[in-house]
Parts: C-alpha cells; sequence; structure tokens
C-alpha cells in the first residue's frame, strides 16, 4: 500500500479527494451534524440487525451534543480543534460500517449480534469524551489531556452507560476505549472475551482510519493537531515536567507523517488488529473507500516531501467545536431515557440511509 512512487521531476501535487470537507468518504453524510450521523448510523444497524431498539443511540446522540456543545451541566464543551466534535462523528460512522461488514461476512457463532454493536457505537462515540474539560480540572484547554485522555473516556463511559442500560457492560467499555490510545499496551488490555477484543480491534480501526482518511487530514495535522501537541508537551519547546517533545516544529511533523502512517498499518491496522479495516469491503460490496482516500493524502504528503515545498496544503478545514456545534444544533437537545425492555422500540426507514451509508 505504502510502495508509492513518484517522479522526481513535479510541478504539482495530487490533488486532495474530491469531496466537501464537512462530509465522510462517500460524500454522502454530513459528518459534523449528529442527527445526520445518528440517522445514517441507525439506518446502518436496522438493516444489519432487524427489530433493534434505537433508543440507546437516540439518548447517547444527544447527550453528545450536549456534552460537546458545553450544555451538559459541569461541562465546558469541546475546545480542542483536531479532536473535534466532526471527529468522534466520522469515527462512529466508520464504526457502524465495520460493525455490519463484520457480522454480515461472520457465521453466527462468531458475529458481535446487536447488544455488542450498539456497545461498541457507544464508545466510538465517546472515545475523546476524555479530550472535554470539566468542572474541577485545572486546565486551559482539553487539549492538555492528550496523554490522560483516553482514561478520562472512559471514566465517562463507566459513569454514562448505565443510563441507557449498559450498566453491566460499563466497566467493559471502559477497558475497550482504550484500543483507541496509546496509554495501555495494546497486549495489555484486560479484555478476555474473542468477541470483545475483536470489538476493540474495530474500534481501533475506526478511530485511525476516521482521521487519516478526512478530506483535510493533512491541513488538519499542520492546523489543528501540532496545535494540541504543543499543549501537552509533544510538541515544540516542551513544557516543564512534561514529555520530551517528539516534533520540533510543523514542517517536521509533515515531513514524519508517511512514516508514522506506515507504522499505524504495520502495527496496528494490519498487526494487532488483524486487518479488520477488510469488514469495511463487506460492507460496501468490494470497495474501501477510507483506504483509497488514505492512499491519496498519503501520495499528497509525499510528493509535498519530494519538492520540499507544502504550498499544497491549501484546504481549509473548520473546526466543529462548542460554538460550531451549538450552531449546528440550534437548541439545547433533550436526551430521553430509554425505557427499558418495556419500552416501544423506535423505528427508522432503514433501507435507503443503510444503502446509502
Amino acid at each position: 500500500m505504502w510502495g508509492m512512487r513518484h517522479s522526481s521531476i513535479r510541478t504539482s501535487s495530487p490533488p486532495a479527494p474530491p469531496r466537501r470537507n464537512h462530509y465522510d468518504v462517500t460524500d454522502r453524510v454530513r459528518i459534523s451534524h449528529p442527527t445526520e450521523v445518528l440517522e445514517a448510523v441507525c439506518g446502518i444497524l436496522q438493516a444489519r440487525y432487524p427489530g433493534l431498539d434505537t433508543q440507546p443511540l437516540d439518548h447517547a446522540f444527544a447527550t453528545f451534543g450536549q456534552l460537546y456543545a458545553g450544555w451538559l451541566p459541569g461541562y465546558y464543551g469541546c475546545d480542542t480543534w483536531y479532536h473535534d466534535a466532526q471527529h468522534s462523528l466520522d469515527c462512529t460512522l466508520a464504526m457502524a460500517r465495520l460493525l455490519d461488514g463484520h457480522d454480515r461476512s461472520q457465521p453466527a457463532a462468531r458475529r458481535l449480534g446487536p447488544r455488542r454493536a450498539v456497545l461498541g457505537v457507544i464508545i466510538a462515540l465517546f472515545h475523546d469524551a476524555g479530550y472535554i474539560r470539566h468542572a474541577g480540572d485545572d486546565a486551559s484547554n482539553g487539549a492538555e489531556f492528550t496523554l490522560t485522555h483516553v482514561k478520562r473516556s472512559g471514566e465517562f463511559l463507566k459513569h454514562y452507560l448505565p443510563q441507557v442500560g449498559y450498566a453491566a457492560e460499563a466497566a467493559l467499555a471502559s477497558r475497550v476505549v482504550h484500543f483507541t490510545g496509546y496509554e495501555v499496551a495494546l497486549h495489555q488490555i484486560e479484555v478476555s472475551h474473542p468477541l470483545d477484543r475483536m470489538l476493540g480491534f474495530l474500534l481501533g480501526t475506526a478511530d485511525v482510519l476516521a482521521q487519516t482518511a478526512d478530506r483535510c487530514y493533512l491541513e488538519k495535522c499542520r492546523d489543528y493537531l501540532y496545535r494540541e501537541f504543543e499543549f501537552c508537551g509533544l510538541a515544540g519547546a516542551g513544557r516543564k515536567g512534561g514529555p520530551e517533545p517528539i516534533y520540533r516544529s510543523v514542517r517536521e511533523l509533515l515531513e514524519r507523517t508517511p512514516e508514522y502512517n506506515h507504522k499505524l498499518w504495520q502495527e496496528r491496522l494490519d498487526g494487532y488488529f488483524g486487518s479488520a479495516h477488510r469488514y469495511l469491503e463487506a460492507h460496501f460490496g468490494g470497495a474501501n473507500p477510507y483506504r483509497e482516500s488514505v492512499e491519496a493524502n498519503l501520495a499528497r504528503i509525499t510528493a509535498m516531501i519530494e519538492d520540499g515545498s507544502f504550498t499544497g496544503l491549501t484546504l481549509r478545514p473548520q473546526v466543529v467545536g462548542a460554538r460550531e456545534l451549538r450552531n449546528i444544533l440550534g437548541r439545547v437537545p433533550q436526551p430521553t431515557r430509554p425505557t427499558g425492555k418495556t419500552g416501544s422500540k423506535r423505528q427508522r426507514p432503514a433501507a435507503s440511509r443503510a444503502r446509502a451509508a
């Protein structure tokens, strides 16, 4: 995949993938808008699991909107730039697609099933909740929690999941979320059941692909990721008592992007996660637009590195943080708590949206 070769004489870098900035890899789902991602996710899961009760997902997406917009009591809302609301929504959509692809291609005994699928989607939705500052935090920006945000996300999930009928899985979720991070070595994450570990592999895959397949991935690395790394001490001059910086400049971060991605695929996507990304091909009927977008992004940055210039990074990404999300949502959403086994199941027309998603 990464053995791309380029001519030593170049007049311009390859163009950016032809889609809109706030849309997913298919250019069909507006991943800046929680309600549109919810509709797409429910369409996918209801088509895979007929009769699925979507009330836990309705509640989770409403709570996500409150949390990231700064409407959830005790929380300040999203103020990070790279790890914004859009990334989490993008990851959640990718997770739903991976779950569908997995279960449609596995025998019954190896399928994750509807309950694990809903759990996986909720974990994906809140996998970066640890970046959100809450009352009592001594931090000026959520990026200061970069090195501990996964543990914080796990704590959020542990307290949230009982509200939607998943109390039994709350502790498990707080461990599964670590498949998205580096705070615990992958082989030391305490998840023993093979199906739960597969859930973690799909989650880690969704997180990586949502980032690196983003249309503005390279520009976001330049404008947003480096800035977040400065806040936690991983970039720039560093911080007193903090970690050793791994990037001294934006240029260094960009120049090392192909190497970093190669390592991601070798050690995680095609390594520990067992090429779980292949389940996207089952979902999409043979194609894998995420991989295609990643390859396009890597071709762009590799060409610029060879040319010695990053002037080709001309896209203009926009953060979907607390203020932007408040404008998108328009009003404070009020989550409706699921009624449990005795409650009615909310159904959506699934077929058309499931295929579009």
